[in-house]
């Protein structure tokens, strides 16, 4: 650089403070607001609606409604059912989408706790709860347990449960005719088909539970759950 430049570019800088701007073409803010810009419309072009789902027709609309209004214990998973035997194809999701939009009579929560209530001596419930190891691995624990005495009819335990293990324990639960009428479980993937035809061939009469149905069935397996804890994890060493 000559002495020129050393004297002319620091007097420029004392006189025009903002003279290096004129050199810029595209300023970097610029820069990053074309491409925050670029990225809004990348994704709205992404989701784009494409169709979606076919809407439900009024006839469906008009038979899940009355089959909630003359059927107050009646959930999704029930109507649905109702509905494939009419040839409707509808999907319990949706029903049950639908079912939220109702005000059905009475609190679905009083009548399940009446139903608990006035049927505890012919009720069994069943479900699982997992037991960390000192290996930092998962024991899978069943449990099938009377809802009456709260009297355990049997346990097991996995490290891989599917649902052939779960027949196979209901099986050694009630190797004989059972004096029980209902059989309470929740909507785990591993209670399927399988699981509920075995039920139904014993005489029982599955119930899945609703999702954040009320009842007594979490504080018993929380309890059953310290007791694995202390007993299994010791044994899994």
């Amino acid at each position: 650089m000559s002495t020129f430049d050393r004297l002319f570019w620091p007097a420029l800088r004392c006189v025009w403070s903002r003279w290096a701007d004129v050199l810029v073409i595209v300023k970097p803010e610029t820069v990053v607001g074309w491409h925050r810009a670029g990225v809004r419309l990348y994704w709205r072009w992404r989701s784009r609606p494409r169709g979606g789902r076919p809407k439900i027709t009024d006839e469906i609309r008009t038979l899940i409604r009355c089959m909630a209004e003359e059927n107050a214990g009646w959930g999704a998973p029930k109507i649905q059912g109702e509905l494939l035997k009419l040839g409707f194809v509808v999907s319990e999701r949706t029903v049950a989408r639908y079912l939220r939009r109702l005000r059905r009579r009475g609190d679905p929560g009083k009548r399940w706790l009446a139903f608990l209530q006035n049927h505890r001596e012919v009720i069994v419930a069943f479900d699982f709860f997992t037991v960390p190891t000192v290996t930092f691995q998962l024991l899978y624990c069943f449990f099938v347990i009377e809802h009456g005495r709260r009297k355990i009819l049997h346990f097991n335990t996995t490290r891989h449960p599917t649902a052939e293990w779960v027949v196979q324990q209901l099986r050694e639960a009630f190797p004989e005719a059972v004096p029980y009428r209902y059989a309470i479980f929740d909507h785990d993937s591993k209670f399927d088909a399988e699981v509920i035809g075995f039920l139904m061939a014993t005489g029982l009469k599955p119930k899945q539970r609703a999702f954040r149905r009320p009842g007594k069935m979490g504080s018993r397996k929380d309890g059953w759950g310290v007791f694995g804890a202390r007993s299994w994890t010791m044994s899994s060493r």
